[in-house]
């Protein structure tokens, strides 16, 4: 048994009383929370510690949990800046039609070691293209993630709409719908793994209404049910998206979503965005879950989510970076940020406080994700910590720490444990090396491009 104890720090619990102490301890053994308390840890118990972390000057968190993403797209930044999603969506289509297992796996890579400079500590991932000469993409990514260290949410993705049937992807990178049930069953046989503590788990998550059929989006639903996994998709993302459900389906993403028996607690949307007080209303009373995800949001003008009234409404409400090609920064302390500043924007200055948006980060992602066993301090549950330095320029005067974190510059990370491993110490990555990431991400940026004659 492995036993590490930080100690000195202010600890934000998250627990279900939302406990904090000023100064406070947390002994991690084995990769559990064993104890957590205010003041420093007795001596006995320091003594035992195989090692003891002073978290003087530092805030301890919950590792922050990503709800939805795109690691591919790391590999591919900085195009259609100034795009609308669909407009984005056309240009960079054909170039990930070139994406293979390399080129995945260094994006996989390169993104998760950056999320977890950020502080995160579990990370979802929605892939849904597979070039049909790509190889085994899925468990390229997956690799990546084992290699970094972080706890993964993978999920398979899916597109059989393209543009020969009034889609928006091209053909050459859509699959046919059979092929998409046995691959992702196949995938759900392999990786899923559903006990407590899992450091793998899948999902299902056909891409969304503009690029999947409704025979494909029902049977997705059918197979996850029945295997217990749970459903994720984009929805309700633009006004674009709206105008064409409306236009192909008669209705708004939201009913069309539900027709297809697309609502519930094992359910989450990416976006959410484009929601009337109805389908507020409707998603918060099913318990369904949304990835809020501000950065990308205002990057392509989609709109700002109404995450304090989905909230409200009894929604699961999590946060998410998106894909790297629609937040470049891609990293979750400015996600915190974003979804305050943008509440509030909206809505008033008591739209969101600090500790809510740290709340949607940790318990709230946890919650989406169906985790009970991450997301808080509290003994019992994984170790998966980030410990925030805060005593040096850009915070030493920063009278409330949770408000450093959250409105502040990003501290630099003193330590992040990832099932009570480090995987980030003094801001620097310890499982991969990222400046070999950065050549290599760039030489697969290039080929990609030149694959695509652009």
């Amino acid at each position: 048994m492995t036993r590490t104890l930080v100690e000195h720090a202010h600890v934000v619990t998250m627990d279900g009383s939302r406990s904090e102490h000023a100064t406070g301890h947390v002994l991690v053994e084995d990769g559990q929370i064993a104890a957590v308390g205010a003041g420093a840890a007795a001596a006995a118990t320091r003594e035992a510690a195989d090692r003891v972390v002073d978290g003087s000057g530092c805030l301890l968190t919950p590792g922050l949990v990503n709800t939805h993403h795109h690691l591919y797209q790391w590999v591919t930044r900085g195009l259609a800046v100034d795009a609308t999603l669909f407009e984005w969506l056309t240009e960079l289509y054909p170039v990930w039609a070139g994406l293979d297992e390399h080129a995945v796996n260094v994006a996989g890579q390169g993104a998760l070691a950056w999320l977890a400079r950020t502080g995160c500590t579990t990370s979802s991932d929605h892939h849904y293209v597979f070039p049909s000469r790509g190889g085994d993409v899925l468990a390229a990514e997956i690799e990546a993630a084992r290699w970094v260290g972080l706890r993964f949410h993978a999920t398979r993705g899916s597109m059989d709409l393209g543009r020969s049937q009034g889609g928006l992807p091209p053909d050459e990178v859509v699959e046919d719908r059979d092929t998409v049930l046995a691959e992702t069953e196949a995938a759900i046989d392999r990786w899923h793994d559903p006990a407590p503590g899992a450091m793998l788990r899948i999902a299902v998550a056909p891409c969304s209404p503009f690029t999947v059929t409704g025979d494909l989006m029902r049977e997705s639903a059918e197979l996850a049910r029945r295997r217990g996994v749970l459903l994720h998709t984009h929805l309700a993302e633009t006004a674009d998206e709206d105008e064409f459900c409306r236009e192909r389906f008669g209705c708004s993403p939201l009913e069309y979503a539900e027709s297809l028996d697309w609502l519930g607690p094992d359910v989450w949307f990416a976006h959410g965005i484009h929601l009337d007080d109805t389908a507020v209303k409707r998603i918060g009373d099913t318990r369904t879950g949304v990835a809020h995800c501000p950065s990308s949001n205002g990057r392509l003008g989609a709109g700002i989510a109404r995450a304090r009234d989905l909230r409200a409404a009894g929604a699961r409400v999590g946060l998410g970076v998106d894909g790297a090609a629609s937040n470049e920064s891609a990293g979750m302390v400015q996600e915190l940020r974003n979804a305050l500043l943008f509440a509030r924007a909206c809505n008033g200055p008591r739209a969101m406080t600090v500790r809510e948006a740290l709340e949607l980060a940790t318990r709230g992602g946890a919650d989406v994700l169906g985790r009970d066993d991450i997301g808080s301090v509290e003994v019992g549950k994984r170790a998966d910590l980030a410990l925030w330095r805060l005593d040096t320029h850009p915070h030493a005067d920063i009278a409330d720490p949770v408000a450093a974190l959250v409105l502040g510059a990003q501290p630099p990370l003193e330590l992040l444990l990832v099932d009570g491993r480090p995987v980030v110490e003094r801001d620097r990555v310890l499982t991969v090396d990222v400046d070999s990431l950065a050549a290599e991400a760039t030489d697969v940026h290039r080929r990609l491009l030149a694959k695509a004659g652009a």
